[in-house]
Order: C-alpha cells, then structure tokens, then sequence
C-alpha cells in the first residue's frame, strides 16, 4: 500500500545529476501504524485506518487509546483501494517512506493556509477600479454585483465572486514527482510545492 502520513517540512532546491534544478518540498513522514481494517462485510466499505504522530497519552481520550491498543497518536486518515477491493495489510504493521521511490509520480493532499477575510483582489484576482481623475475610494472595490436588468432579474446571482474567507480548504496536488528517499530519517523529498504551513498534517499517495 503506497500511502503515508506526514508533516510538511521546508522548502529547499534540488539539482539532479543531469544538471536540472526542482524546488522541492520535504515531507517528514514518522513511521505509520495500520489501526484498524474496514470491511465490505461489516462496515460497507474496504479501507484501511492508519494513525501516525506519537504523543503523550494524557493527550489523548481513553477510548482512542483502547483504540490503538495503548499507542497515543495524534492523527488518524483512512484510505481505499480504487477498485474497492481489501488491502492485504494486518493490523499493527508498520508503513515507511520504503514503499516510495524516485521517479514516480505520487498525489498529495493537505489544508491549505488559513487567509482569513480577503476582499477580492487578493481572492479572485480582480483588478480594482480605475485610478483616474475623479475616482474615490474605488481602487480594490467589486464593482457592480446585481441591479435592475441584470442576468438575474435585478438580484445578486449564486456564485457571484465577492470577498469573503480564504484559505483553510483541503487541497490536492496531483502528479508530484518524487525526488529523493531516505529511509534513515523518514523523509520523502517532492518537487514543487505542498498546501499548507510548516507542520500542516499531509497524505502522500502512490499510483
């Protein structure tokens, strides 16, 4: 099963043998720990639960702990097959970064950095209003949003790009290609860049 939990660590530049430079993220993945198989059979659906990052067992609630068997982790993802069929994996096994290699293609998902209330310069890209002679207080406003005769009949339609919260969404960058692998220190090393901050919790999954 290629799949791992990690952290996202920092950015750096990697050159290849052949000369080429790649900005590349690194992503600390702690040994996962398999917790728990779902089946057809009892639960609808075949997946498998994995749990990663140790902490202090006071942190954590006791029926999670009863859960892992004693073991505190911090987060808990599940992942399924694509063709629906059950993982022959048991449970308390171990995943690495040793499933990975260089040269292929994996998928990443994570939650994007939180922006707060943005207006729509910043959220869309919008332009503002013009800067001529005249113009008040126009330079990063919407513009027009409705009115009478409009598309919609004289009210805001759905949709309509305004300001409002961005960031904090869950992202997926497809088909990033693995640079390095170091099983030594549990880190996988991809190139380009990775939603979220430094520490944002990040799925790495394999084709």
């Amino acid at each position: 099963m290629k799949f791992i939990l990690g952290t996202k660590g920092k950015m750096l530049t990697v050159f290849t043998e052949d000369g080429r430079a790649f900005a590349a993220t690194v992503i600390n993945a702690a040994p996962n720990t398999v917790t728990q198989l779902k089946t057809k059979e009892k639960d609808g659906y075949n997946a498998v639960q994995v749990g990663a990052g140790e902490t202090t067992p006071k942190h954590v609630a006791k029926a999670q702990l009863g859960h892992t068997k004693g073991k505190a982790l911090k987060f808990f993802k599940e992942v399924r097959n694509r063709d629906g069929s059950a993982e022959a994996v048991e449970v308390g096994a171990a995943l690495d970064v040793s499933a990975f290699a260089a040269g292929e293609k994996v998928t990443v998902s994570a939650i994007s950095k939180g922006r707060g209330f943005q207006g729509v310069v910043k959220r869309h890209g919008f332009h503002g209003g013009p800067r001529s002679h005249g113009q008040k207080h126009s330079e990063r406003s919407p513009g027009s949003i409705g009115g009478s005769g409009g598309r919609a009949g004289g009210r805001v339609a759905k949709g309509m790009r305004m300001a409002g919260r961005m960031g904090s969404d869950r992202v997926t960058v497809r088909n990033l290609a693995v640079l390095q692998v170091h099983t030594d220190t549990n880190e996988i090393v991809l190139a380009g860049a990775v939603p979220g901050k430094r520490g944002t919790l990040v799925e790495v999954r394999g084709f």
